[in-house]
């Protein structure tokens, strides 16, 4: 751990020493002829123009000058850049190298997908694949390996479900990890088994941990970032909460940084063992790009796998009320010491108990001025007890939330949950009402990365894919600017930036996206289809998307 940190202190020392930087871009650009959304009351008149990395008025860069950029647009949309309140760039660049599961219809075309990577690698060689739901499936029911083992029996497999908090072992990786009829774990996790007590490979939450696999090299990581770099860039992402983040991939970042590879926004959640670094605080790079300010854990489960924890029973599962991940005294003691060091906390709560357990941890930390500066969040905030709303305005704590999760999780989840308590899940417009600020995000992988389908789930609390013509949760539909300033204006806030992120006006950074289309006027489903011309940071294009 502590070599860990040293190496994180070297990367960030050279990124700070100004002999080895290059000199600065001017970070001056004027587009033209585009309808501007400030994310304000006050309009923007003429031109968009930047200097430095700034906005500034209309007619104040000259091109020849400042040596600006300049781009003629007529009919496009600005808005403030999108930010990504909850993702996993690591995650999200390991889909190019493992088998990807998302989509399957059913758990045979699963095991296909796997024995179609095994086919590329050496016998005996792990095949690492993510993004399965039995929820797709015809079934509905959690696999067992049996038939996975007999596809692939000479590769360890290892698929983890499309949350993140379960996976299913093959027969080779279950001999790997030792996982026997008489394997046992902790409170926090679960070896599911068949009716005669075996093993059926499915390890959920805290179970996930028996099987571990090669780690990556560090050219590996370095590739997997960047992959998810200039995917967020592609989608018109300006910035992205990272949450989790070890000390070796924060190293790789910074090193990409330091190397002018790596543009986006980075706001880092540091994963809570890396206990030395959340002890210093917060820190930055020079120049803002990468910013370590918060810290990640886990509560509880999640929904889909029935981890997340509930007050009462699951509706499809007799008895079960999901898998607590850190008791209330050990988020409680996290809490305090984030808060004593200065950092942001975000613990990933689902279920309603979860949400309450997390709430009385908040409310339990000694520090002058109350916790609510601290800004600390619930990352998903899922289901809520009825008396908690109010708790989240009274606390001044922020659920930060992923709209694509509703329309993903809304054609099963009344069957897990029952009416009532459905009704209080995936509310984000009851926050709202409250004022409570609420960032959205994407959860990707788990979500696409693309703004635009958090976007229209926000909108029309319906799926890309379909659902009823009247939403899923028509109670919680947003305005288009309600639903933009989740990804701009409320994510800048949940990060500290919101003076000079989130919003278009002078002075501030440059930050932006350009699409096709009006996203406040045109047809629902165009939100869809609006096409990123431009993403702009710090009055760089960092993507043109205008041929493709």
């Amino acid at each position: 751990m502590l070599a860990a940190f040293c190496a994180v202190a070297v990367v960030v020392c050279a990124a700070f020493a100004t002999g080895q930087q290059k000199p600065p871009p001017t970070g001056a650009i004027v587009v033209r002829g585009v309808s501007v959304h400030t994310g304000t009351s006050d309009p923007w008149h003429g031109n968009l123009e930047a200097r430095h990395g700034r906005f500034e008025p209309a007619g104040s860069v000259h091109p020849a000058h400042h040596g600006a950029a300049t781009f003629d647009l007529p009919g496009a949309f600005v808005a403030p850049g999108l930010i990504d309140a909850h993702g996993h760039l690591l995650g999200l660049g390991g889909l190019l190298d493992e088998a990807d599961l998302v989509g399957a219809t059913s758990y045979q075309e699963v095991i296909a997908r796997a024995v179609a990577k095994a086919t590329t690698l050496p016998k005996g060689s792990w095949v690492i694949g993510r993004g399965w739901d039995q929820n797709d499936w015809p079934e509905k029911a959690m696999p067992s390996h049996d038939a996975l083992s007999a596809a692939v029996p000479d590769h360890p497999v290892w698929l983890v479900r499309v949350d993140g908090h379960a996976g299913l072992a093959n027969a080779a990786a279950m001999a790997r990890a030792g996982i026997t009829k008489d394997s046992a774990v902790g409170p926090g996790g679960e070896i599911q088994r068949d009716a005669a007590g075996a093993p059926t490979g499915v390890l959920v939450d805290d179970a996930m941990a028996l099987v571990v696999v090669p780690p990556l090299t560090d050219e590996q990581l370095r590739e997997r970032l960047l992959a998810a770099h200039d995917a967020c860039l592609r989608v018109g992402l300006v910035g992205v909460h990272d949450a989790g983040v070890d000390a070796r991939t924060l190293a790789a970042m910074v090193g990409l940084h330091r190397e002018g590879r790596w543009l986006l926004r980075v706001y880092v959640m540091l994963d809570p063992n890396e206990k030395e670094l959340i002890a210093r605080g917060p820190w930055q790079t020079g120049d803002g790009v990468i910013v370590v300010r918060a810290v990640k854990a886990y509560a509880d489960g999640a929904l889909g796998s029935r981890g997340a924890v509930l007050f009462e029973p699951y509706a499809d599962r007799k008895g079960w009320k999901g898998l607590m991940l850190m008791p209330k005294a050990a988020i409680a003691e996290l809490a305090q010491r984030c808060a004593e060091a200065g950092m942001q906390l975000c613990m990933h709560a689902i279920g309603d108990a979860a949400n309450r357990t997390v709430l009385d941890a908040y409310a339990a930390v000694k520090v002058d001025g109350g916790i609510a500066p601290l800004r600390f969040r619930v990352e998903h905030a899922q289901v809520i007890a009825e008396d908690d709303f109010a708790r989240f305005a009274q606390l001044g704590v922020l659920p930060s939330m992923q709209p694509t999760h509703l329309t993903s999780d809304m054609p099963w989840a009344a069957e897990r949950l029952g009416p009532e308590r459905v009704a209080r899940a995936y509310a984000w417009r009851r926050f709202h009402a409250l004022g409570v600020v609420v960032p959205f995000g994407s959860d990707f992988p788990v979500e696409s990365v693309d703004p635009r389908k958090g976007l229209f789930a926000a909108v029309t609390t319906r799926g890309d894919g379909g659902g009823p013509p009247e939403g899923y949760r028509p109670d919680q539909k947003l305005s288009r600017e309600q639903a933009i300033r989740g990804f701009t204006r409320h994510a800048a806030h949940a990060m500290f930036a919101e003076r000079d992120l989130g919003t278009i006006a002078r002075g501030k950074r440059a930050d932006f996206t350009v699409f096709d289309r009006d996203l406040l006027t045109c047809a629902e489903d165009d939100l869809l289809q609006a096409k990123v011309l431009l993403t702009v940071i710090g009055g760089q294009v960092a993507y043109d998307g205008r041929d493709r």
